[in-house]
């Protein structure tokens, strides 16, 4: 009769080698790197207990999120009063040994509080020295006796506050080691090593199937919780999209009759004085300006593409300090007093520094005739070397404000624009009962713009 066998290529041993120095590697890393890390028990979630025992007071809910520090506290109590218990005919030195492996049963049950693989290396420490003990100085006695009852009942609790392979990881490093401790003190005999094996690996395979299953409620948890937020936020951005599509529509028609009636109302009047003219005009040149703005800002949420607006009509390009004139003089139509003092070498900045210099100016003059009616203002903008400074300042009103439901955010938008650009800027009163907003923009390549300025001027 001939058999066939196939023998092993170099690329199969090679295939064995590399599974088992992935398992020794898993090993060390579980259970010798950072053994006797910190990873201290949290107590439990109030708002679990809340749900679970609403029935207590709160006062005793807010003691028994420490229940399960207080349950291993009880089982090491009764391990030690039970180990030390019995013996009382014995000599001294069999108490005191008995003392001290009562001890060193004890505290791993304790460290799995705090530094679970630690306590599994300290529980099978003991569980040797009981081994070798029993051997000594009670040959007839059995070696699996308490210290490997504790070892065991450690071991579990590793498993429920670690991860659930470190129960075979534990039961091979156990029952490897111990079936040569075993050897060594029963005299060449395994004893009753296999079944207490067998018994041992379906404890740690309960206790491991019931931290996995933990571990995947509290996963679907948090996916609930995540898909929950995605969809309020889905939701809050969705309605914010209609209440901008709502708000371009209402507005536009509102500021196209506005302007369309200020055009229409001078031909209404035979011979109308220059200032009604011209403060008619002014008012159909504002609203046509907000228009274009509405129409730049909120038409966006109308398109797919966020970048189909930009810069699509060159007919109304965004604004930049060289309409901050037209803005003034805009203001100042309004019945607000302000004067503007350019300081440095005037040059051009980049787009988005002058556009976010010219929205913090203008935001700064609307909080000014909003909030300090009959005030005076001053703006001023320093070209320095680094940037572009900022400072818009106002006194004191002379007459009472009315109420605006948009304070503050104004200010917010200020700030965001300035910290886009990476500057600083403050905001506060003054001493006279004011307001001031000062505000820096750094510019890089700073010189070389100034000196394309130079020149061109």
């Amino acid at each position: 009769m001939y058999v066939n066998e196939t023998p092993q290529t170099p690329g199969d041993l090679r295939s064995e080698a590399r599974i088992v120095h992935g398992v020794l590697h898993t090993l060390r890393q579980d259970l010798f790197a950072g053994a006797f890390a910190l990873r201290p028990l949290p107590p439990l979630d109030d708002a679990k207990l809340a749900r679970r025992l609403s029935w207590l007071p709160e006062r005793a809910r807010r003691w028994a999120r420490w229940l399960p520090h207080g349950a291993v506290g009880f089982l090491a109590a009764c391990i030690f009063l039970g180990s030390v218990g019995p013996g009382y005919d014995a000599s001294a030195t069999r108490q005191m040994l008995d003392v001290v492996l009562a001890l060193m049963m004890t505290v791993p049950a304790v460290l799995v509080l705090f530094r679970p693989v630690g306590a599994f290396w300290l529980s099978f420490l003991a569980f040797v020295v009981g081994a070798i003990g029993s051997r000594i100085f009670s040959p007839y006695a059995d070696v699996w006796s308490s210290a490997f009852i504790v070892h065991l009942a450690v071991m579990a609790l590793v498993v429920l506050r670690t991860r659930p392979r470190l129960a075979v990881e534990m039961w091979a490093v156990t029952f490897g080691l111990g079936a040569v401790v075993s050897v060594l003190v029963r005299g060449g005999t395994l004893g009753d090593m296999p079944p207490v094996a067998f018994f041992s690996g379906v404890v740690l395979v309960s206790a491991a199937a019931v931290r996995a299953w933990r571990e995947e409620r509290r996963q679907v948890v948090e996916t609930r919780s995540v898909t929950a937020e995605e969809r309020s936020r889905r939701t809050l951005l969705e309605e914010r999209a209609l209440i901008a599509r709502e708000l371009h529509d209402v507005v536009a028609h509102h500021m196209s009759v506005i302007a369309i009636q200020a055009e229409a109302a001078p031909y209404r009047v035979t011979d109308p004085p220059p200032e009604l003219a011209k403060s008619f005009a002014t008012i159909r040149e504002n609203a046509v300006a907000a228009l274009t703005e509405l129409r730049r800002i909120l038409g966006v949420v109308r398109s797919e593409d966020p970048d189909a607006f930009a810069e699509r009509d060159p007919e109304a390009p965004q604004p930049t300090l060289a309409s901050l004139d037209a803005l003034l003089e805009s203001v100042r139509g309004a019945g607000l007093t302000v004067e503007a003092v350019i300081t440095g070498s005037a040059r051009p900045l980049p787009q988005g520094v002058e556009l976010s210099a010219y929205r913090i100016v203008q935001e700064a003059l609307s909080n000014a005739l909003r909030h300090s009616p009959g005030a005076d203002a001053r703006v001023e903008i320093s070209y320095v070397l680094g940037g572009l400074g900022l400072r818009i300042v106002n006194g004191a009103p002379s007459r009472l404000a009315k109420p605006s439901p948009g304070a503050g955010h104004g200010l917010l938008g200020m700030r965001e624009r300035v910290q886009m650009l990476g500057g600083e800027m403050t905001a506060d009163h003054t001493g006279d009962g004011g307001f001031e907003v000062a505000a820096f923009l750094p510019v890089t390549n700073t010189a070389g713009e100034g000196a394309r300025g130079g020149s061109g001027a």
